[in-house]
């Protein structure tokens, strides 16, 4: 039995999580569950699963779900702060960080510190903080199964590999609902076109991401560190069918890719279960339903923000986490009606451009970086 604590259990990958779950009861036990807002299901999934600590990270939302969850004897805790204490619980084997943005930082420290393997659904950890976050695992023995499908494909192609012998890796892109589209017709998209993502069903964050290729700029920057590679290592290539996850080149010529339905309980399901393989009931693939398989080279010319995370990264220290806080900004901002989809991209560059450069940040540097990087985000999506 591995006991599991959810952080961000009511949205797209914490929903899932819970299924794989819930199909596995003699395999898996949860004993926290956490949600920003979203009391009602956040208590409908508690009083399921029953987990020792529920949190809910909006404070005003705290007296309802207290009350909701009275006399099951499911401790009840609210705020950010909390995410720590369900990181951390020291009958917990695994912690699933699931949570959207930046902050699912500190809770993934904690849960490290305390000795917690993770599954990382949080990309943007890895991207704020790579070098702090990889570090400690080494000192800490902590593993850090991805829960990303590319990365999950790559890290399955890796098993029983020298990473020393990997030459290059592809991540694959499904080009999202604008593939092909040209700066023009890009002008003018609205959210709602954004939002319909062709082969995955997603949060309205990574969705958005996702259209305007920031989501395979910040798995590039995740990949570099999950995997000790550099920047030249690291290809994107746009497959619209979904169906090779990703792939690894090895020094002598040969490649492994991994492969299967776009569907997000296949690599939560492999990464609750690590390292065993159980059995599941999901659909299969059918070479017979897909007779061709298309890749195509990504167009960060007209996706700027690729080409923005590419920079980032080969510059290092505080820079990805310059352009994680304004791409958390202007994507809220997009979701409002308050900025285009091509000024996301401008608004990022103008972050990067105007926000101190550190090298070797400390903790205290990433979080300050993050907090001065919001507020000029802000400042320029209003002007």
């Amino acid at each position: 039995m591995k006991n599991i604590s959810i952080l961000g259990a009511t949205g797209s990958v914490g929903t899932q999580a819970l299924e794989v779950i819930g199909s596995n009861p003699d395999l898996y036990k949860v004993l926290a569950l956490t949600a920003q807002s979203n009391t009602d299901l956040l208590i409908e999934q508690a009083l399921k699963f029953n987990p020792v600590l529920v949190v809910i990270t909006d404070e005003s939302k705290y007296a309802k779900v207290k009350a909701a969850l009275s006399g099951t004897g499911i401790k009840v805790l609210a705020g950010e702060e909390a995410l720590c204490e369900a990181a951390a619980l020291d009958e917990v084997h695994l912690v699933l960080t699931a949570l959207v943005g930046s902050v699912g930082l500190r809770p993934t420290i904690e849960a490290i510190n305390a000795g917690k393997d993770i599954a990382l659904a949080n990309k943007e950890t890895l991207v704020v903080a790579g070098d702090l976050i990889t570090r400690l695992a080494k000192e800490k023995g902590v593993k850090i199964v991805p829960v990303d499908s590319e990365h999950s494909a790559i890290f399955q192609c890796l098993v029983g590999e020298n990473n020393h012998t990997v030459e290059k890796i592809y991540l694959t892109a499904s080009g999202g609902p604008f593939r092909g589209k040209d700066h023009s017709f890009l002008m003018g998209v609205t959210k709602a076109e954004a939002l319909k993502h062709p082969n995955w069903v997603m949060g309205a964050k990574i969705t958005i991401d996702s259209a305007s290729l920031m989501n395979k700029g910040l798995e590039v920057i995740e990949a570099k560190w999950l995997f000790g590679l550099e920047a030249d290592q690291i290809d994107v290539i746009v497959h619209p069918q979904s169906i090779v996850h990703s792939l690894v080149q090895f020094n002598d010529g040969s490649m492994k890719a991994q492969m299967g339905l776009p569907d997000m309980k296949l690599p939560i399901h492999y990464a609750l279960a690590y390292p065993d393989r159980i059995s599941s009931n999901f659909k299969r693939f059918n070479f017979i339903d897909y007779p061709e398989l298309n890749f195509y080279q990504a167009d960060s010319k007209t996706f700027r923000n690729l080409d923005l995370a590419y920079t980032a990264l080969r510059k290092g220290g505080n820079m990805p986490c310059i352009i994680n806080a304004a791409n958390e900004v202007v994507v809220g901002a997009f979701l409002q009606d308050r900025i285009g989809f091509l000024q996301m991209s401008d608004v990022i560059e103008a972050c990067m451009d105007n926000i101190g450069f550190i090298e070797s940040p400390s903790l205290n540097n990433y979080l300050e970086t993050d907090q001065y990087t919001r507020i000029l985000a802000d400042q320029l999506v209003t002007k």
